[in-house]
């Protein structure tokens, strides 16, 4: 296995109200990707319509698939076809009323290798998850492929510190956040700028506690309240890559589809580790707290 990921993450607007339209822009990326050599792609988070969150409907059940299902036969082709590993993140139909937020993972060869079922759930204005999430029962555990290990986390996930640890503890070789996050229209642009700075602050942190490079891979593009009471979400873009010690590798601006191409050298977060050597320090006597919701 090469030291070196050649890599790349996919910014693109998922708004058509057809799934397949939007399944048809991430396939043309990908191919986009792999023509420009990548070994590895990554989609934003739920890439396959528009982010239903915004409401609570039930109808919008009617969106969630099996895995595998339609979705994951069409994408394990394509990844055979290029000889690709490809992360992809699906509204899985587990069983009747039970749902997920779920990345997939595809070797090379085609087969699915792992998923991931998103861990935190949020419920926020114009964020309303937990009515269609159940918390993921998977763990934090690597997907291993031939490219290497792969710490899969989504969205939410990405402001939790725990969830990176854990990831870089089971050995993962670099940290993948599907996402869709953005901006209420209606907010101040100095509001917008400070959640802007600390959802990368945040993730660039990761890398440096735990010596790996993040990949923050975002939807962009206007998306209206389907229900007409707000302004909707302007997602804001900016996915990027960040290296072991949080030096940006690449990064797209706020409103712009594109393929983000980067290799990520494995080899660098060994030589970072060796001069940051924070899981060497850990005082993992002293950490018993942290399984408590909060210290009375």
């Amino acid at each position: 296995m090469s030291s070196v990921i050649k890599l790349a993450f996919v910014q693109q607007a998922c708004g058509a109200a057809d799934p397949l339209v939007n399944l048809e822009a991430s396939i043309r990326a990908i191919r986009e990707a792999a023509a420009a050599g990548a070994e590895l792609v990554l989609l934003p988070e739920l890439h396959l319509g528009p982010y239903f969150c915004q409401t609570e409907d039930a109808s919008r059940f009617d969106l969630a698939e099996p895995i595998p299902g339609p979705t994951t036969e069409a994408l394990g082709h394509l990844a055979a076809e290029l000889g690709v590993v490809i992360v992809a993140s699906l509204f899985e139909k587990r069983a009747p009323g039970l749902y997920h937020n779920t990345a997939v993972v595809f070797e090379r060869d085609g087969r699915m290798v792992g998923k991931y079922r998103k861990m935190h759930i949020p419920d926020d204005p114009g964020y309303y998850e937990k009515f269609y999430f159940t918390p993921g029962d998977l763990g934090f555990t690597p997907i291993e492929t031939s490219v290497g290990k792969l710490g899969v986390l989504v969205c939410w996930d990405q402001w939790y510190p725990e969830a990176a640890r854990l990831m870089a503890l089971a050995g993962a070789d670099i940290l993948l956040y599907p996402t869709a996050i953005g901006w209420n229209p209606g907010d101040a642009e100095d509001e917008r700028e400070r959640q802007l700075n600390a959802w990368i602050t945040v993730q660039r942190g990761h890398a440096v506690a735990n010596g790996l490079p993040v990949i923050a891979c975002n939807r962009a593009g206007d998306e209206p309240d389907p229900s007409g009471q707000t302004p909707g979400i302007r997602f804001w873009g900016n996915s990027f890559a960040a290296g072991p010690q949080g030096e940006f590798l690449c990064r797209a601006e706020a409103g712009e589809e594109r393929v983000l191409r980067v290799d990520i050298d494995r080899k660098r977060s060994e030589d970072v580790r060796r001069i940051w050597p924070f899981l060497r320090d850990r005082r993992i006597d002293a950490y018993g707290n942290l399984t408590r919701r909060f210290i009375d």
